[in-house]
């Protein structure tokens, strides 16, 4: 009896532990394909692919959402085990994620706990002037459209900006965003980043800039921006103004007359633009216009508070096409480069014609 109950007893020993060894290895087996899964590049996905998590969304609902842009990787067990394991099942970030080939559910889980969305870039050149400005935002996608149905004034009051003009108030800089954000958004940001790259200007002013505030500094800023491409000439530019200012010389710059004219400019300015009194017309007004002309960068800012010294109180373009200017202390001299201009440009003009 006893030897038949030690037999019976080994036989259930025995069998427990082959089955605590199918257990194992099944378990082994199941961590295997589980590490396998989630270090696998998920099949299935195509350059530019991206899947958008939404407030509110459960991990079910992203789990739908991957689903039915083709992820075929794994099971959502693998896919739920995955998210507790790394927490991400209780902490998505919203926003649009990225479904690059050869991307792996655990660096995709990752990227959805730390909120690595797609960025999108949006560029404000410098020298735009506002409608520039809205038209590029209008073209700018996915970014999502606001303000195409508010006029300048109606815009300024949505930026929280009611009364002040548009012009000049946004810096140029490229401007990072994501799908739910607006162009009111991206404004908002290139507003303050003016504000504060304008403040910093004027707190680094030279004693004796003859400007009388941040202000002025703005408007021109925006005047030597739209002179010249060319980042090395602009505190000499800023140079000739300052001396005009001083003097009590009109500054007699193009740009300002084609601003004044507005949409009707052709591209081609006249005597009759150079005679015809606007606001912004600096050959008929002295002293700089009402308003900035376009947006400076922050080069064009540093220069309009930091002029260079010298004698010049001209200046021409060299007429060569590089946007290069000859700087002149008095009208003789500036006459001499004028024509010396219309020569080179004449000549440049029959190059590129193959005459």
């Amino acid at each position: 009896m006893a030897s038949g109950c030690k037999r019976g007893c080994r036989t259930i020993v025995i069998a427990f532990v082959l089955v605590l060894l199918a257990a194992a290895a099944a378990g082994a087996w199941l961590w295997q394909r589980y590490q396998t899964f989630a270090d696998q590049p998920i099949a299935g996905l195509v350059a530019g692919q991206a899947v958008e998590i939404a407030r509110g969304d459960s991990f079910a609902g992203v789990l739908r959402k991957l689903r039915g842009q083709g992820v075929q990787t794994g099971h959502d067990l693998e896919w739920r085990l995955l998210a507790r394991q790394s927490g991400t099942d209780s902490q998505l970030k919203v926003g649009e994620y990225a479904l690059s080939p050869g991307i792996t559910p655990r660096r995709l889980l990752a990227n959805m706990r730390s909120g690595r969305i797609i960025q999108y870039r949006f560029t404000l050149v410098e020298g735009w002037n506002i409608r520039q400005l809205r038209a590029a935002l209008r073209a700018a996608a996915p970014l999502q459209q606001r303000t195409a149905e508010l006029d300048d004034a109606a815009l300024m009051a949505a930026l929280g900006h009611a009364g002040q003009h548009p012009e000049g108030r946004f810096l140029p800089e490229t401007y990072l965003y994501s799908r739910s954000d607006s162009d009111l958004d991206v404004l908002k940001r290139a507003h303050a980043a003016m504000q504060k790259a304008l403040d910093e200007a004027w707190a680094a002013r030279r004693p004796d800039v003859p400007l009388q505030s941040a202000e002025q500094a703005l408007i021109l800023a925006s005047i030597i921006e739209k002179e010249t491409g060319i980042a090395s000439e602009r505190p000499e530019i800023a140079g000739v103004f300052a001396r005009r200012l001083k003097l009590g010389m009109p500054l007699q710059t193009d740009p300002t007359v084609i601003y004044g004219i507005g949409s009707a400019y052709d591209g081609n300015i006249r005597k009759r633009d150079l005679l015809t009194d606007t606001p912004y017309n600096t050959y008929t007004r002295r002293g700089l216009t009402p308003t900035p002309i376009a947006m400076p960068g922050r080069d064009a800012l540093h220069a309009a508070v930091n002029p260079k010294d010298g004698d010049a109180l001209f200046f021409v373009a060299v007429g060569d096409g590089s946007g290069r200017h000859v700087f002149s202390a008095t009208l003789a001299e500036h006459n001499a480069a004028v024509v010396r201009y219309l020569a080179t440009r004449r000549r440049t003009l029959q190059e590129a014609s193959g005459q």
